[in-house]
């Protein structure tokens, strides 16, 4: 069975955390996009591990996780998580493989990237690690990929630079290269979990162009940089806060006021460690948009939702949630493909009653209050998909699972 894991909102909606909880009941988890732009965070034990580029499963010792063909690696990045990782008692050896076809980012593109977003009228937000250089020089024909490190004429043709950066890291990075369409064949009759990478809203097609990353980031991705054909997609789990983050540039219709709503930003954004891994910046902050978060579930044909973060509301009397938009006096449940559109929406919204107790001790549906049950059944109704995995703190176990998601 194949399960696809992706964010439903504009990234940082607690994948990793999801993917990890997943992962006891599967045989390889596979990551199909992005790169070490990409910040994981998961707590076991009370240990946090920070992932960029590995896979989330790699806690589970008896996972073999592969890093797809749709990524961008940076040899550096990778070999400093694996480090991290044999550090923390993870050991990680002859569990870790790479796509064969999988990009490489060299320290150049990071450069590049900066500058480019810097040049642009209206800069993107990068997060400057080479990512968007590395995807653009793919599209261009002129990338470098896993496989090539042993062409001989195409080392030649790099830059004394690129070739000077890639030399430490050669012979360990074809030690662990493989043909994923094959390797994966292996264990078509067994359990494998697909992460991807940000979330459907910054994919290069679905998302708010131009404000996106430049890989896929929806559930069709998993297909491509996962190497297996799309029917044998079987599930899609959509992860989403119980409230909206974005991080960079771009429109967010429900964004809160930082003037007229400072405490209550700072409240979210502080309550919900709402600062970015990979880069440290604050994240942006709003209500939930339930427009956003229906229009994920349509274009990626997501079957189960996973909540996260719902505690962060525990002391809160009431909550909102966007359920429209009002876009220049018209009133809409659509998302809109344009950015000036998004740009002018304002949200309108319902006003739910707060639980007022702490959801933490909570480990099945039926602990949460009433209140918590009549948020999560809202979602469900308008989105049409069911909250079947509920999160309510940032460890490993503070997460239960409503329907079973590896049931066929």
């Amino acid at each position: 069975m194949n399960i696809v894991v992706v964010g439903a909102q504009w990234g940082d909606e607690g994948k990793g955390k999801i993917v990890d909880y997943l992962s006891s009941g599967a045989r390889c988890i596979v990551r199909y996009s992005g790169g070490a732009n990409a910040g994981h965070t998961i707590v076991s034990g009370g240990v946090q591990y920070a992932l960029h580029l590995v896979p989330s499963g790699i806690l589970h010792t008896d996972t073999t996780v592969y890093l797809g063909a749709g990524m961008v690696i940076d040899p550096e990045a990778l070999f400093g998580e694996l480090a991290m990782l044999s550090g923390k008692g993870i050991s990680w050896e002859g569990r870790v493989f790479i796509s064969d076809r999988a990009h490489i980012v060299l320290p150049r593109y990071r450069t590049l990237d900066k500058e480019r977003d810097s040049l642009r009228r209206r800069p993107i937000g990068t997060t400057g690690r080479g990512i968007g250089t590395t995807y653009a020089m793919k599209s261009e024909r002129d990338g470098i990929r896993i496989a090539d490190l042993a062409w001989k004429e195409k080392m030649a043709d790099l830059e004394e630079e690129d070739r000077a950066f890639l030399a430490p890291w050669i012979s360990r990075l074809l030690e662990m290269k493989v043909n994923l369409t094959y390797e994966l064949w292996k264990y078509k009759d067994q359990r494998i979990l697909f992460e991807g990478a940000q979330g459907v809203l910054l994919d290069l097609d679905l998302g708010t162009y131009p404000y996106v990353s430049s890989g896929f980031s929806s559930a069709a991705g998993a297909a491509i940089g996962g190497c297996i054909g799309p029917r044998a997609i079987d599930k899609v789990v959509g992860v989403f806060k119980a409230y909206s983050t974005r991080v960079g540039n771009g429109p967010m219709p429900t964004e809160f006021d930082e003037n007229s709503q400072s405490a209550l930003y700072r409240f979210v954004r502080d309550t919900g460690r709402e600062y970015g891994v990979t880069t440290g910046r604050p994240r942006r902050c709003g209500y939930l948009d339930l427009v956003a978060l229906r229009y994920a579930c349509r274009s990626n044909s997501i079957d189960s939702l996973a909540l996260t973060h719902l505690d962060v509301y525990d002391t809160l009397s009431e909550i909102e949630a966007c359920v429209a938009y009002n876009i220049n006096g018209n009133i809409t449940e659509e998302f809109p493909s344009s950015v000036e559109d998004l740009n002018a929406a304002h949200p309108v919204l319902k006003t739910f009653e707060g639980w007022k107790s702490c959801l933490k001790e909570c480990r099945s549906y039926g602990d949460l209050p009433d209140a918590a049950r009549t948020y999560i059944e809202f979602i469900e109704a308008y989105c049409g998909v069911p909250v079947d995995i509920v999160s309510v703190g940032y460890d490993r176990e503070d997460t239960f699972i409503r329907r079973e998601i590896w049931a066929g």
